[in-house]
């Protein structure tokens, strides 16, 4: 059974103005964050990542590679934009809240690089929505109740150790 174009054309459109709006949270938590509203900044990090969790179902079957690379690069954003938004505020007031987000937004890179990398190679190497909503939530609940060092260096653990297993399973592929 085919999908028609106009059904297509509708999931399509549905999907970036999905994408559109976790964009556009990412925007405003970036924005507070800056301005020195970290509680603002958590609400819209905290919308960002349930909108991109939301999304999940739109990305599954084998014609959704649009809304899967779409979604790549929002989640993608997120980490950037807010990470090095954070890294920004805190310079100077706790470095070591802003090495932390560093060190975060590095790993989470290094992680995406490795599962991206994979799955061009033909590798079986996934990001599950439970890794994607941990990343979410540790940085919207660091924002939001004033323990923004330990998740940021929680999520900087969790994010290194993720790159390490989709290195293994890329590895333990080529090997098979």
């Amino acid at each position: 059974m085919s999908v028609s174009v106009n059904a297509q054309a509708r999931r399509r459109v549905a999907f970036v103005l999905v994408a559109m709006a976790a964009a556009g949270a990412v925007g405003i938590a970036t924005w507070q964050m800056l301005t020195g509203r970290p509680i603002g900044a958590g609400l819209g990090a905290l919308a960002a990542g349930a909108i991109l969790l939301a999304a999940d179902p739109m990305m599954l079957g084998p014609g959704a590679m649009f809304e899967r690379t779409v979604a790549s690069y929002v989640d993608r954003a997120y980490d950037g934009a807010i990470l090095a938004a954070i890294a920004w505020a805190y310079r100077a007031t706790d470095p070591l809240i802003a090495v932390g987000a560093l060190v975060a937004l590095g790993a989470s890179f290094l992680a995406s690089y490795v599962r991206a990398r994979g799955a061009s190679l033909g590798y079986g190497v996934v990001e599950s929505s439970i890794t994607r909503g941990l990343r979410y939530g540790l940085i919207s609940a660091g924002l939001l109740v004033d323990g923004l060092g330990l998740a940021l260096w929680t999520l900087a653990s969790v994010m290194g150790l993720a790159a390490l297993v989709r290195t293994s399973q890329v590895a333990k592929e080529e090997r098979a």
